[in-house]
């Protein structure tokens, strides 16, 4: 898409137009844009602007011949105040973006505690058993009471971390999502603390498997998915050495792999399997899906709904995407206006209007306008696979290949 530079005097409604400004220097929610009146034109002609870019392929009509270049017109009563507006709606919407970059930053140090506390429980799980539990106790506890304590659930994407081994992670994140569906399904404080636990400790059992077939990235030979499979049980004997870890917490790192068609490996059926091993079912597909066969997350969100649905309950896999959104944190997608950004978090009741971090060469990523969809009137058109990015755009946008989620708690 080639731009041409124009005198601002040959704009009219339909061009696309790119103005050669920072996006603090003008008073427009984009630096790049769709020109819809003719007061969109005044008012870039108002910022002194002599020249200016426009995307012919974006533009739904040419820009004015120069033989129809008319003398400036005479200034509308209200573009000055026009103008005001918009930059007074402009600040606000700056300030909204730093009170956002700030509390997605204080989610990032949430998460960031909570996964070296996970780290430091799995590292004392077989020589301090019981002092592990008691760790793992008091962060699931913490985390319950936060996620109690919030009326409007807001789910952010948190960043990678080069530190950490996947099961931390794995494990941290099947517990928040875990937790999370348990609340929208209104358990209780209790239930939710035994999903928690049940969830954060449901792969424990891999601590027994050699590392070697952990981390191998062909297919495993057959004794090796034989060991594999035994992790829940290793697990479960892990955990009977401390005797205050949860009976009912027990049953989920038991039966995590086990689907309500009776296709597990002990074949367990629907009723045979408790709600709370149903929601860690789910969630732990979900992240493998997400991980282990690096599927971006709405194409792991739409196969589980449209090809596995006989596995899961139906009605905690319709919760999940009501939670998760038809468009989950880390998707990278394309907006109606054509632009392309990352989807960095979604609140719970605005599911279709997610915050985005909207690629804009001009504007330095750790800059990057995070745009709430439903504040801009903008939709998302369709999700872009990582891989077809441009490197260019693929570096700004940074698509994680860890995806990892916490909810927003602002203390009160």
């Amino acid at each position: 898409m080639t731009g041409i530079k124009i005198s601002v005097d040959r704009l009219q409604v339909g061009n696309y137009v790119s103005l050669p400004l920072g996006w603090r220097e003008h008073p427009f929610l984009f630096s790049s844009f769709k020109l819809k009146n003719e007061e969109e034109i005044e008012l870039i002609r108002r910022l002194g602007l002599k020249l200016v870019t426009i995307i012919p392929d974006k533009s739904d009509a040419p820009p004015k011949p120069l033989n129809q270049i008319q003398a400036q017109p005479v200034e509308a009563p209200d573009t000055s105040q026009r103008q005001a507006e918009m930059q007074l709606e402009k600040e606000r919407r700056i300030e909204q973006l730093q009170q956002y970059r700030r509390d997605l930053q204080q989610c990032e140090k949430q998460f960031q505690q909570s996964l070296a506390q996970v780290r430091n429980v799995m590292s004392k799980i077989q020589s301090r058993p019981l002092n592990a539990i008691g760790e793992a106790q008091e962060l699931i506890n913490a985390m319950t009471e936060q996620l109690l304590s919030v009326d409007e659930m807001v789910l952010h994407l948190v960043s990678d971390s080069e530190d950490g081994n996947n099961l931390y992670f794995h494990s941290l994140n099947v517990s928040v999502l875990s937790m999370l569906l348990a609340k929208e399904c209104n358990m209780s404080a209790d239930e939710i603390r035994q999903v928690g636990m049940g969830a954060l400790f449901h792969d424990i059992g891999k601590l027994k498997i050699p590392s070697q077939i952990l981390r191998k990235t062909e297919p495993l030979t057959k004794p090796e998915q034989n060991l594999m499979a035994q992790h829940p049980r290793y697990g479960l004997d892990l955990l009977n050495l401390a005797k205050d870890f949860p009976a009912e917490a027990k049953g989920i790192v038991l039966h995590h792999h086990e689907y309500l068609d009776g296709s597990g490996p002990e074949g367990l059926k629907k009723g045979q399997l408790d709600p709370l091993t149903q929601i860690v079912s789910l969630i732990n597909e979900y992240d493998n899906l997400c991980h282990m066969q690096a599927k971006v997350p709405y194409s792991a969100l739409s196969g589980l709904y449209k090809q596995r649905k006989a596995q899961f309950n139906p009605e905690y896999l319709s919760m999940l995407i009501r939670l998760m959104g038809i468009y989950p944190p880390g998707s990278v997608v394309q907006l109606s206006n054509g632009q392309v950004g990352l989807v960095m978090s979604v609140n719970a009741s605005r599911l279709l209007y997610p915050s985005v971090l909207v690629y804009d060469p001009r504007i330095p990523r750790q800059e990057a306008a995070i745009i709430d969809l439903q504040q801009a009137e903008l939709s998302i058109a369709k999700v872009i696979h990582p891989k077809r990015l441009p490197p260019a755009v693929f570096e700004y946008l940074n698509p994680r290949t860890r995806i990892s989620y916490y909810f927003e708690h602002t203390k009160p």
